[in-house]
């Protein structure tokens, strides 16, 4: 078998002429063995009509597989010159042709510089496109985080307004007063907390005391 890849007539075929020339090797050789089992079946069966034959079906299966091996050699002989003629003259693509998918290659032609050149310039892009991507991705969750805090402020912003609102209510005007007003009412808040937990800690002790 030919060892020559023949990629471009397999792209051509749809296969490659080794695979080719294998299955008619195959077909060929499936054949004469057919053959012979048929020659040596006829042998048998003319044997059986000479009674008293010394020659047995071993003896014929014996002479069989000789006379197999036999054709076996020639028509591999045979078939190797066929393979020969058939590649070279039946399954080439000659180098003057080319396949009309790849006629844009002889209208833009282009040299192993130039296509290592123009690999070079799509790997470059190609790592471009990555770090945008990626920048693009950062600055997305930067505008997200934003967001949250924009959220966090308007919250911030409204509890003021409600606090402004509420002070205006109980005669405060300014932030000042506003925050005096606050600090008044926190402790109040505390004293009354304070006074509360005394209370439930006397309740206590009187009930432990029950």
């Amino acid at each position: 078998m030919s060892v020559n890849p023949m990629a471009y007539e397999a792209q051509f075929f749809g296969f490659t002429p080794q695979t080719c020339m294998l299955r008619i090797y195959i077909a060929f050789q499936d054949y004469l063995f057919e053959m012979m089992l048929v020659v040596e079946s006829v042998i048998l069966k003319k044997l059986d009509g000479f009674p008293g034959c010394k020659i047995s079906p071993f003896q014929i299966r014996k002479s069989t597989e000789k006379f197999l091996l036999f054709m076996k050699e020639h028509f591999d002989k045979l078939f190797s010159k066929m393979e020969e003629v058939l590649l070279q003259l039946v399954l080439n693509i000659p180098k003057n042709v080319l396949l009309p998918e790849d006629k844009v290659h002889e209208q833009y032609p282009y040299s192993k510089e130039q296509f290592q050149a123009l690999q070079d310039e799509i790997h470059q892009l190609q790592k471009q496109y990555r770090a945008e991507a990626s920048a693009g991705q950062a600055l997305r969750a930067e505008l997200e985080e934003q967001k949250a805090v924009r959220a966090e402020l308007e919250k911030i912003l409204q509890w003021f307004d409600g606090l402004e609102n509420t002070c205006r209510e109980h005669g405060t005007g300014n932030f000042k007063e506003s925050f005096a007003f606050l600090t008044r009412n926190s402790k109040k808040l505390q004293d009354v907390l304070k006074d509360v937990e005394e209370k439930s800690k006397k309740i206590k002790k009187h009930d432990q005391l029950l």
